[in-house]
């Protein structure tokens, strides 16, 4: 009886050891999970979506072109506002005076010019009877010559001053919104002050700010696609203006965003979202992946490429730019997908997993 328990047991421990063998060379045998991206979702992903607001492409900072008192308001932020409309008076009083002033200034320059004229006259006829000499003469010429120029100083300072009379009218240029109002009636202003800004309706278009480790990522009339938050569907725009400076405070660049199609109910001060598109052939324009996804095979850079069958098959790409943990590289297909990594423990031909299967 004693026997044939250690038989028994004998026999279960042989069966056990086995069966742990089978498990083991099984799970040998299975192939290796890798982590993975498609070429074209990178290039996508990594051009970035961001919020907006939608602006006037002309904003004008009004101001007036002489100093003075504002005595007249004659519009609110929101208003709308035609060419030509009024949009602020100021006190002409003191703008009278100076054209009062220089009309006395042009009448005596006036005066001293007939003076100088007839003294020119009678010495010219002296002279031309031998009575005086030459350089009497050429003493009366340069007298005629500087009362001449005075009254010339003199006329275009009165015309100056008669045009002043008019900048006491502040007049809207071109159709359009007032965004902001910064003088109020009874506000004394300089010339040049702002005091309100005009945005022109007649073309809007989304202003985005960019990250600056992003900036770099975009290009003058790259396409963007455009959805606003209180429209439905959405709008094709382009890049059209990157600003050559960072806020100083937010350290981010202004993007100006044209839209030649602009959705029905587009109004100023709407918000938007602009997605960059991406690229629709990845070997044309880039693919965007992770740094680890890339090795090196002598002086070439390659990557492991899952085929059909789960195969691994490297393949040589140039590597255009590099970034935070992410590279920009040429030479692949769109539908690629990619080995992100443990890509030196890969070899040739070698069967994997991904995450779908």
């Amino acid at each position: 009886m004693i026997n044939f328990k250690f038989g028994a047991a004998a026999l279960l421990a042989v069966t056990v050891l086995f069966s742990g063998c089978g498990h083991k060379e099984a799970a040998q045998d299975k192939p290796m999970l890798v982590k993975t991206q498609q070429a074209g979702l990178g290039a996508s992903a990594e051009s970035g979506s961001y919020s907006g607001t939608v602006k006037g492409r002309h904003e004008t900072n009004m101001s007036f072109q002489v100093g003075g008192q504002i005595l007249a308001r004659n519009v609110q932020a929101g208003s709308r506002v035609r060419a030509g409309d009024v949009l602020m008076v100021i006190d002409a009083r003191d703008v009278v005076q100076q054209a009062n002033q220089g009309d006395a200034q042009l009448a005596s320059a006036r005066a001293q010019l007939s003076l100088a004229e007839k003294n020119l006259e009678r010495y010219t006829q002296l002279y031309q009877e031998n009575a005086i000499s030459r350089a009497t003469l050429d003493q009366y010429q340069t007298n005629y010559d500087a009362a001449f120029a005075a009254y010339r100083s003199a006329l275009a300072q009165q015309k100056q001053g008669h045009n002043s009379l008019g900048y006491t009218n502040l007049t809207a240029g071109a159709n359009g919104v007032v965004s902001s109002i910064s003088a109020e009636e009874g506000q004394v202003v300089a010339a040049g002050q702002t005091v309100l800004t005009l945005v022109q309706t007649g073309e809007m278009e989304v202003e985005i700010s960019v990250p600056e480790n992003k900036v770099s990522e975009l290009t003058l009339g790259m396409p963007v696609s455009v959805n606003f938050w209180a429209l439905k569907g959405r709008a094709d725009g382009t890049i059209r203006e990157i600003s050559p400076m960072a806020d100083p405070t937010a350290r981010t660049y202004k993007v100006r965003v044209a839209i030649p199609e602009p959705p029905e109910g587009m109004q100023l001060g709407m918000t938007a979202n602009v997605s960059i598109k991406g690229a629709d052939n990845a070997g044309a324009e880039g693919a965007v992946l992770p740094l680890a996804a890339i090795f090196q095979d002598g002086d070439m850079p390659q990557v492991w490429v899952v085929d059909e069958d789960n195969k691994l098959t490297a393949k040589a790409v140039t590597v255009e730019n590099l970034g935070d943990d992410k590279v920009l590289v040429t030479g692949l297909n769109a539908t690629d997908l990619i080995v992100t990594a443990g890509v030196h423990k890969l070899h040739e031909g070698q069967t994997v997993r991904t995450e779908a299967d």
